[in-house]
């Protein structure tokens, strides 16, 4: 009885040995493999900017003596319309304000191809022609607060410089009007700018480095006494204008910045 039992014992160890060696392994499985998110933006670095924009100009203005400087007529405000350019470049630094708020200040440069025109005259001689600013460049510092890791929030400041062309006058109270063969000159004119804007990375491009820059800004320049001239000779006719102009531009620019900071 005893050898009858080992035996059918035996018989079923082996039948199951054989039953599970026909089974089809389990499948394998392996652990999740944790990738690590993409390292957040910086916006340390130099850069190179170009966009384009809209500016607005108005220029305070009275007829005067050159010299002697003795207004010839009231003051009056010309203002001119018209679309820009805009090329430049700077460096920034991020960091930790007070260990808590992420900042950055920076350095810039920038320069406007511009065509803001509008018309200008004198209202005691009727005097006026064509008042075009052609050209602007700023220097200056920018500092700001990061809301979110991608969008940079700044003001920025500095010195500005900006050309207006000749003026052609002719006589504007006349229809047409009769050129006068008299010319106000081209004059470049110092002042100060401020501005604010903001910044936004696009870490969801396959480009790094590159930004979205809007900013608005303010120019004043400070007045200066520019002289008439005979348009064909270039000799002053004694008169001449006591100017001081004020600028606005909106502009909108792509920004590409060196891969500093592993970005």
């Amino acid at each position: 009885m005893k050898k009858t039992f080992l035996a059918c014992s035996v018989l079923a160890v082996l039948s199951g040995a054989a039953f599970a060696a026909d089974m089809p392994a389990p499948p394998q499985t392996y652990a999740p493999v944790y990738k690590a998110p993409p390292p957040a933006p910086t916006f340390s670095g130099c850069y190179i900017d170009g966009g384009v924009g809209y500016g607005v100009s108005n220029i305070d203005h009275n007829g005067e003596t050159i010299p002697g400087l003795v207004p010839t007529s009231s003051s009056t405000t010309s203002g001119g319309r018209g679309w820009l350019g805009r090329a430049g470049g700077g460096c920034d630094y991020q960091f930790s304000l007070l260990n808590t708020w992420p900042a950055v200040i920076g350095l810039l440069a920038d320069y406007d191809f511009s065509n803001i025109s509008g018309t200008t005259a004198d209202p005691t001689s009727g005097f006026g022609g064509n008042l075009n600013q052609s050209g602007a460049w700023y220097a200056g510092a920018r500092a700001g607060l990061l809301p979110m890791a991608n969008l940079l929030t700044y003001v920025d400041g500095g010195f500005t410089e900006a050309r207006f062309d000749r003026t052609n006058l002719s006589t504007q109270f006349t229809v047409p009007a009769v050129p006068t063969g008299t010319s106000l000159n081209g004059h470049t004119f110092n002042g100060w700018f401020i501005g604010g804007g903001t910044e936004y990375a696009f870490t969801w491009l396959p480009i790094n480095g590159l930004f979205w820059r809007t900013e608005y800004r303010y120019s004043s320049y400070q007045t200066a006494d520019v002289a008439s001239v005979f348009t064909a000779t270039g000799l002053p006719t004694g008169f001449g204008q006591h100017e001081s102009p004020q600028v606005q531009t909106v502009t909108t620019s792509l920004v590409w910045r060196f891969n500093w900071g592993g970005w």
